[in-house]
């Protein structure tokens, strides 16, 4: 029996939420599952990362093989590093022009009120 640790999509649709599991190799992707050991939720800032390292450990031990998507989550939280750099947020033109005007009239508030 090939065991594998690998990631079971929860949550409704288009709103991704992930669960660690040990499961069969051959059973389906959210089928039953013989241990659950972590939890990811990538639609939160930052992503939120919850595993049990010492249950993965035990069944790493016991022969079973992580996913390509669980060693990279393991390894983030080994390394205690953030799961990823945030997004830079990119402004319309329009509210570009506007916070510049506000800025403008602020430092003229300011040299007036000098």
């Amino acid at each position: 029996m090939a065991v594998k640790i690998r990631l079971a999509r929860h949550g409704a649709k288009k709103r991704p939420y992930y669960r660690v599991v040990v499961a069969d190799g051959r059973m389906p992707r959210d089928g039953r599952h013989i241990e659950e050991v972590g939890r990811y939720n990538p639609l939160t800032t930052p992503k939120t990362i919850t595993l049990d390292l010492e249950k993965i450990d035990e069944w790493i031990a016991k022969g079973a093989q992580p996913s390509s998507a669980v060693s990279h989550l393991i390894d983030i939280v080994r390394a205690g590093d953030e799961p990823a750099p945030e997004k830079k947020v990119k402004i319309s033109k329009k509210a570009a022009a506007k916070a510049k005007a506000a800025a403008e009239a602020a430092a003229a508030e300011a040299e007036s009120a000098e």
